[in-house]
């Protein structure tokens, strides 16, 4: 190498192989095409935004557009700049006086914008158009895209603008309706390792297959991230690039040991499954990466389950393709959706952990025994698959005169020792026992009282028909199994219905309800508020209370509560201006101030 060559400057891959034309622009096609025929047909809107994830190529979209409106090899807008001339040259170099690149990032207010739209007036000093890029145009201010509004929706007829962001939710649609929009997608894995391995050759390099999948698969379907990537790829290897060598780098963990793992940790083998996880951490693995795997693993595996043209992937190989198929088959879908839900929330402790292989250990171990557990409806179908404990059961425990079933003894012991969990045969033996009761069994007595009966509504959770009944309701006769009742007009036509519906299933009696508009007791809120205010005239009447207001000057009664404890001595508790006093003697004597 000369001596020239030696100490010219190195340029970085994502540098160097910019593409200069929309020919080397890759994955792109669909935008490529809309310019072609836009500008074969003269239809070239007067400002374009693009918009994309990091690396797809916009704002080298931007200066390939910018090149085929000022090429001067044509005598007009053209899809294929030459590239060579002082127009493309220059662009390409950011250095020509009609084609103007902004960062909105550092240039973000309205006097940047100003100076805009004071020089669009001016005609291009060599150029066809005079071409503003504005790169990042989301992090402009909203005063500063006000002031662009009028000149982007009329501006002269030698103005184009082009626009790049990442985040083309934050443009205001003011903006966005005055603009043709392109997203550029994300490359295809396939189109990705093909360009890369086009690259490797041009550099005069050899990199193995699997060594540039992992790097695409890292580099998330950007060109600018994969290029990086296989640059710092080269310079680790000295050499052929080798998929050892990239694993090393980005701290992976190998691909098929990801996929034993996982396989160990749902058979339950958790010395194996901990083993492999120690090998790659060891290796230089990173805990939450393998976590990050695994994820990947199951929503591949899932993927397969629902729709098998998942396993077509390019960057799997056959011998992952073979492998994930057949744990696919063998995992169930609750046992998949279970895996993603611990291994999502593990993946979150093991990034706050001040240990991260720990924390990865202790999800691993979770799964571990989780993994193989049954459900409720499997345990119930193997119960009654196996014949006999089933029968036993759903006799109703009339077993040998030895006195009951292995079932019905789990079950007492877990009565005896309710702080201990119950087993697995255990709690299967009260599940059949639960589905095998007869229909009619009532779960509640009747109740012997209107407001025992809402008080069970309260208990099962319909605190809607609760309040009806409480509020809304008087009560002009009731038995057990029959009432009579004098709603307000404030409930609804179904509410009668939904009563006799939920009372029929709690005490297994159809319930005979009459309605009728006149008469009935007050409602029960309103007989709960005229004891409360008769407890609290009497207590006011009480001369230990009275005496206490004239101790203690400005006082509140705040409340009168009920207080059975007659064993607790006459005392009075306060705090601040808070007081409690309590008479065990009388029923109404627990007062709050």
């Amino acid at each position: 190498m000369s001596e020239q060559g030696s100490n010219q400057e190195y340029r970085v891959l994502a540098r160097k192989y910019r593409p200069s034309d929309f020919s080397s622009l890759i994955g792109q096609e669909a935008m490529v095409r809309t310019l072609s025929n836009a500008i074969d047909a003269g239809r070239l809107a007067h400002a374009f935004v693009l918009t994309g994830v990091r690396g797809v190529g916009k704002t080298t979209t931007a200066r390939i557009i910018a090149k085929a409106l000022n090429c001067t090899a044509h005598d007009g807008p053209t899809i294929d700049p030459c590239g060579t001339c002082e127009a493309c040259t220059s662009i390409a170099e950011s250095r020509h006086v009609d084609v103007l690149e902004m960062d909105a990032a550092s240039r973000t207010g309205v006097d940047d914008v100003r100076e805009i739209i004071e020089s669009v007036r001016y005609s291009p000093v060599s150029a066809r158009f005079k071409v503003y890029i504005i790169d990042e145009v989301h992090m402009l201010s909203k005063q500063a895209f006000n002031a662009l509004l009028k000149t982007l929706e009329e501006p002269p007829s030698h103005v184009k603008f082009i626009f790049a962001t990442t985040e083309i939710r934050k443009l205001p649609i003011t903006i966005l309706s005055r603009c043709q929009r392109f997203d550029l997608k994300r490359i295809e894995s396939a189109t990705l390792v093909a360009h890369l391995a086009g690259i490797v050759e041009a550099e005069g390099c050899k990199a193995e297959e699997s060594a540039l999948k992992m790097i695409a698969r890292a580099a998330e379907g950007s060109v600018r991230d994969s290029l990086s990537l296989l640059d710092q790829a080269i310079a680790h290897a000295g050499g052929d690039i080798m998929e050892d060598q990239v694993r090393s780098m980005l701290g992976l963990a190998d691909r098929a040991q990801v996929l034993d793992l996982y396989e160990q940790v749902m058979k339950g083998d958790i010395q194996a499954a901990l083993a492999t996880l120690r090998s790659q951490y060891d290796r230089g693995a990173d805990p939450s990466v393998v976590l990050n795997d695994l994820l990947d693993v199951t929503h591949w595996l899932t993927r397969l389950k629902v729709t098998p043209d998942a396993g077509t992937d390019s960057l799997v190989s056959e011998a992952e393709k073979e492998q994930g198929g057949k744990m696919a088959t063998t995992l169930s879908m609750p046992q998949l959706t279970r895996a993603w839900q611990m291994l999502l929330k593990g993946l979150g402790e093991v990034r706050v952990s001040p240990s991260p292989i720990s924390a990865a250990e202790m999800v691993l171990i979770r799964l571990a025994y989780a993994a193989d557990l049954p459900g409720p409806a499997e345990l119930v179908k193997k119960l009654q698959n196996a014949g006999a404990p089933a029968a036993g059961v759903q006799a109703g425990g009339a077993g040998p005169a030895g006195g009951g079933t292995q079932g019905q003894a789990s079950m007492q012991g877990a009565a005896a020792n309710p702080g201990q969990p119950m087993t697995a045969q255990a709690t299967a033996q009260v599940v059949a026992l639960r589905q095998s009761e007869p229909t009619g069994h009532a779960p509640h007595p009747m109740p012997i009282s209107f407001e025992k009966m809402i008080d069970l509504f309260h208990l099962e959770k319909e605190a809607s028909l609760a309040v009806g009944l409480k509020d809304n309701s008087r009560l002009v006769s009731y038995a057990p199994g029959k009432m009579t009742l004098n709603l307000s007009n404030r409930l609804p036509a179904d509410f009668i219905m939904r009563v006799k519906n939920c009372l029929k299933s709690w005490t297994g009696e159809d319930w005979v309800i009459t309605l009728t508009k006149e008469g009935g007791d007050a409602s029960v809120r309103e007989q709960e508020v005229a004891r409360d205010q008769k407890r609290r005239d009497e207590a006011m009447e009480d001369p230990v209370v009275a005496a206490l207001f004239s101790a203690f000057p400005g006082a509140e009664l705040l409340a009168v509560r009920e207080n059975r404890d007659e064993d607790d001595d006459l005392a009075l508790v306060g705090e601040g201006d808070h007081m409690s006093f309590i008479d065990p003697e009388d029923d109404t004597s627990d007062f709050d101030f």
